[in-house]
């Protein structure tokens, strides 16, 4: 266990709420981060927020955290059953209210301490629509149901993959994942459409979920039809898969369209300045990057799996193209790189849905209506 941060003793009338997330930053990890936020700035509410270490765990973002007056402590990653002692030992002494438990497999370690623990209210919140349970993951997820209060969805699509493999769907909700839309600020954006840079970005992380060679397969047939927009890939995740992509823009000769940017701390600032954004993916929770992007006010193009079609309408406030599918995609970004007015109401219509929509206010509102019900 991390001892930098001590928890606090409890306050009489408080509310204690205990998030466990993994730690890898991933948009899980923002979502918790988000509702420990927003719970601390709520009145009677007490908030912990414990991560499990993962190799990408930065310190620095904890640190972060911490200043912005979260308690937050790490524990190991390694053993399960290490894990699990560990987060008991935080419960023993946090003496929470209520956990939630997010994401494949965490929720299962996360239960089963708090089950162990007593935890009055347990919650389980599955971030994705495809998540890699074995039969034994599965069973085990499951045989938790009796000490679990209810089983949350980030998305109808993901509450619907809930109760496909089994969890009771009386017990199951969905809540949409919410972003932080004061990042994203109407004096900031470009007065006139033609202020803004005709560049595309896909802010995703390198995992076997997200579809970069898609995306770059259809800059290359763009290319080839005397299109050539210039595209960031922001993110980190896997090396392995970055330098396939690298090996692929270099194969189709795009080095000079194409650029890894790695982690950008500004990413707001450069959507607000891009005309297009593009999430190409496999499959999806709820996607907070293609919402970011629509906050921002670009014209959208996303893969139709679940999740994304939840989002985008396809010529309401963007565009939706078959799963990988290189052609599909190249099509739509060229309608939309030809016809800057039609760019233009799809960016104007994706802003105003994802306000409207998507704040974290309104999902940390779902939260405490789902937190009454329960008590």
């Amino acid at each position: 266990m991390n001892s930098h941060s001590s928890v606090q003793q409890k306050t009489a009338g408080t509310l204690r709420i205990l998030h466990f997330v993994t730690g890898g930053f991933s948009g899980a990890t923002q979502v918790a981060v988000d509702l420990c936020l927003a719970a601390k700035r709520t009145t009677n509410f007490e908030v912990l927020l414990v991560l499990r270490r993962k190799p990408s765990t930065d310190e620095k973002k904890i640190q972060a955290l911490r200043a912005q007056g979260l308690q937050v402590i790490v524990v190991s990653n390694w053993l399960h059953a290490l894990t699990i002692w560990e987060l008991r030992k935080i419960i023993r002494e946090f003496r929470p209210d209520a956990m939630f438990a997010h994401g494949f497999s965490d929720h299962i370690w996360g239960r089963r301490a708090a089950a162990a623990e007593g935890v009055p209210h347990i919650f389980h919140v599955e971030h994705n629509s495809r998540e890699r349970y074995t039969p034994r993951r599965l069973r085990q997820a499951l045989a938790l149901e009796p000490f679990t209060q209810a089983h949350i969805g980030v998305s109808e699509g993901v509450k619907t993959s809930l109760i496909e493999r089994g969890f009771p769907a009386e017990k199951c909700v969905a809540i949409c994942n919410g972003i932080d839309l004061t990042r994203f600020p109407q004096s900031a954006l470009p007065q006139r459409w033609e202020d803004r840079e005709p560049v595309i970005y896909m802010a995703s992380r390198f995992a076997r979920q997200k579809d970069h060679d898609t995306l770059i397969k259809a800059l290359s047939l763009l290319k080839q039809r005397g299109l050539t927009p210039t595209l960031y890939l922001a993110g980190a995740g896997k090396n392995s898969l970055r330098a396939k992509a690298e090996r692929l823009v270099m194969q189709l000769g795009l080095d000079q369209q194409v650029h890894f940017l790695g982690n950008v701390s500004d990413l707001p600032q450069r959507l607000m300045q891009a005309r297009f954004f593009v999430l190409a993916t496999h499959w999806e929770g709820m996607p907070l990057a293609l919402v970011e992007g629509m906050a921002a006010g670009c014209a959208c193009v996303a893969s139709d799996v679940i999740g994304a079609r939840e989002v985008i309408e396809s010529d309401v406030n963007g565009l939706r193209v078959p799963e990988a599918n290189a052609e599909a995609m190249a099509d739509a970004l060229q309608k939309l790189l030809e016809n800057p007015d039609l760019a233009q109401s799809l960016g104007h219509a994706a802003r105003d849905y994802a306000s409207y929509h998507y704040g974290r206010e309104h999902m940390w509102e779902q939260y405490q209506k789902l937190l009454e019900t329960n008590a």
